[in-house]
């Protein structure tokens, strides 16, 4: 696959001209040498890594910037890194005369970074040290602002090292979040299609194909993964990269990201909120896949009925205080802003029941998803014993709140209320 190909761009029949501005993405072995030549006009390097990746992959990337004046930001590996306004600041109070950020990581550091770079404009390269996310190539930085999970539109990497020896032998768990991660994308398309059945939605039917294509492509790579066949971690990488350069073609992450990633970032907030564990992103992306699933389900089988479902305002607040404590009225004045509980769709539902139906039917059920994951060594009873019932009944109903986007929760919540449980 010649990623760097399609940087260039693609004239495309949705009436779009396509682009990333990524210049370079490297996935092969020893990829770690191209920052030799791709650092040659840079001076002041400012590293950015936790313990962890910097012990995966930091003397490697010394070693290729030989005389170059390098600083490192070098994060607790022992706990979580959040990617809030502390993690900003720390890299800001160290930037002095930086000419070029390199981020040794994956997920939060390089959300991390490509936050610093966009705001100071400072140039950054990332350099993977697990295929565990898609965010790479993405233009969007998941940060925790305020208490509230933000995707922050903020540039790209000037280059994607992706060192396949680096990521074989990354933690297998992070390997098997990203293989989740892409599953999940079964959701996310889902959403879109959605989306564009109910809101009209721009929908582009290359990006949606080629998304596709990296799910199949993705779930052939499951036996060596575990393996950790380096071809297999390849490909995976490949798939995370092409899905990141998708959501730059979009112009939002709309093709990757959808209800399976609400409720993600539902389980991680509340997590924080109430000091309560919660899985690594991918994996609990890769479990919300099963539970979205199971909320087609559901609604496939269902009249839908002659009146949207809505609290009273007091009643909402008091749920949402109950559920998202410190963070619920930024909540509540996100979806003021955006209207989404004032808006009047249930015409539309009505009149694109049987279309909306079908288009659920098109999609794996529960039971294949979970088939799917279990290839990799997923196994849903392990969401199911880190979340309670409630939890996950609340995520169902209020995971939407987090975000401005439209999604199978917004149908499902505007059927069937917040009292329905889809187990």
């Amino acid at each position: 696959m010649d990623i760097n190909q399609m940087l260039k761009g693609v004239e495309c029949q949705c009436g779009k001209t396509h682009f990333c501005d990524i210049e370079n993405i490297y996935i092969e072995n020893n990829a770690t040498a191209r920052l030799k030549e791709l650092c040659k006009s840079y001076g002041n390097i400012l590293l950015v890594a936790d313990e962890n990746t910097f012990g995966a992959s930091g003397d490697k990337v010394l070693g290729y910037l030989g005389d170059k004046t390098v600083k490192k930001v070098i994060f607790s590996g022992k706990t979580l890194l959040i990617p809030n306004e502390d993690a900003i600041n720390t890299v800001y109070e160290n930037l002095g005369e930086t000419d070029l950020i390199i981020g040794i990581g994956s997920g939060v550091i390089q959300d991390l970074c490509k936050y610093v770079s966009h705001f100071k404009k400072i140039p950054y390269m990332v350099v993977a040290t697990a295929p565990s996310m898609d965010g790479y190539a993405s233009d969007g930085a998941a940060m925790i602002l305020k208490g509230m999970k933000e995707t922050v539109k903020a540039g790209l990497p000037g280059a994607i090292i992706a060192d396949t020896e680096v990521l074989k032998n990354a933690p297998l768990d992070m390997i098997k979040a990203g293989y989740g991660d892409i599953i999940g994308k079964f959701s996310a398309l889902c959403d879109w299609e959605l989306s564009r059945i109910v809101n009209d939605e721009y929908f582009c039917q290359y990006i949606f194909d080629t998304t596709y294509k990296m799910i199949e492509n993705t779930i052939e790579t499951a036996e060596g993964l575990l393996k950790r066949d380096e071809n297999s971690v390849k490909a995976l990488m490949e798939a995370l990269a092409v899905v990141g350069i998708m959501m730059s073609f979009a112009g939002s992450s709309r093709p990757a990201s959808g209800s399976e990633h609400h409720l993600s970032h539902f389980f991680e907030i509340v997590g924080i909120v109430n000091d309560e564990p919660y899985l690594p992103h991918g994996t609990d992306v890769a479990y919300s896949t099963i539970v979205t699933t199971k909320i087609r389900e559901r609604i496939v089988g269902a009249d839908f009925p002659d009146t949207v479902f809505r609290l009273s305002e007091n009643d909402y607040k008091q749920k949402m205080d109950g559920i998202y404590k410190t963070v619920a009225d930024g909540c509540i004045r996100l979806q003021e802003k955006i209207g989404n509980y004032k808006a009047c769709r249930l015409k539309t539902y009505q009149q694109s029941q049987a279309e909306i139906k079908a288009l659920f039917k098109k999609y794996p059920d529960a039971s294949e998803v979970e088939r799917i994951l279990k290839l990799a060594e997923l196994d849903v009873s392990e969401f199911y014993d880190i979340y309670t019932k409630d939890k996950i009944d609340d995520a169902v109903a209020y995971a939407k709140d987090l975000k401005d986007r439209y999604t199978v929760l917004w149908l499902y919540y505007d059927l069937f209320g917040d009292e329905n449980t889809i187990f």
